[in-house]
């Protein structure tokens, strides 16, 4: 099979997640994605706002109508269980190369595993906790927008696996879409992706009273109504 593993903090959940996740599912032909909300994000300057029970509630109200899509707790304060994985404190922070490796302990060595970003998360890759390590044990699918080249892509990976100079130049000139393959990186970038919708956007329309339908399942927005999240944030 082909599975998706998409991951983040989901503060909260918002049609800008959800489109990448149909295009991810329709383009790549993926059985099944699993959201994966981040109990302590290592790459965040600032943590949640929201607790992990409402971001993980939010996620399954917005993705219940899809068969495809499954919440997940692998990262949760209390990781979910699957074979072989260990007792983890709550305060560690959520690596995605050590959720990828519990994950495939439960997969098929014939299934693929894709993983989805934003091309703004993407650009820090080289940052991530063992970033080499994570394009060997999967494939990326990156949700492009415009202003962002080829080249960009391909300067952003670890340096390691990085092309030279002289490789990437002609990427400049075009636009980061279609399938970047370089020695040990699979990338599918996704055009036609991008909404122009924050969770930081829906946070700013909470504590200003605005409706929040135009950014989100409205099962969602009803629920942060509902228990009062984001006021005053």
């Amino acid at each position: 099979m082909n599975i998706g593993l998409f991951g983040g903090t989901f503060d909260p959940i918002h049609r800008g997640h959800l489109a990448l996740a149909r295009a991810a599912r329709d383009s790549l032909k993926l059985s099944r994605i699993l959201f994966v909300p981040a109990n302590v994000p290592p790459h965040k300057q600032t943590q949640p706002l929201s607790a992990f029970a409402h971001r993980y509630a939010m996620i399954a109200l917005a993705t219940a109508q899809e068969k495809t899509y499954t919440p997940c707790l692998l990262e949760g304060p209390e990781n979910c269980e699957s074979p072989g994985r260990r007792k983890e404190k709550a305060e560690k922070p959520n690596y995605t190369i050590d959720t990828i490796k519990r994950l495939k302990q439960s997969l098929k060595k014939a299934d693929r595993l894709f993983l989805l970003i934003g091309i703004d998360a993407f650009a820090d890759i080289a940052k991530w906790h063992q970033a080499e390590a994570l394009f060997r044990e999967c494939e990326f699918v990156v949700a492009s927008r415009p202003g962002f080249s080829l080249a960009d892509v391909a300067n952003a990976l670890p340096a390691s696996l990085r092309p030279r100079q002289e490789v990437t130049r002609p990427f400049h000139k075009q636009a980061a879409t279609g399938d970047l393959v370089l020695s040990g990186v699979t990338i599918h970038l996704l055009d036609q992706v991008y909404q122009p919708v924050s969770s930081t956007a829906i946070r700013e329309a909470v504590a200003a009273g605005k409706s929040l339908t135009r950014f989100m399942d409205p099962a969602v927005a009803e629920y942060i109504k509902k228990m009062g999240l984001y006021k005053g944030r």
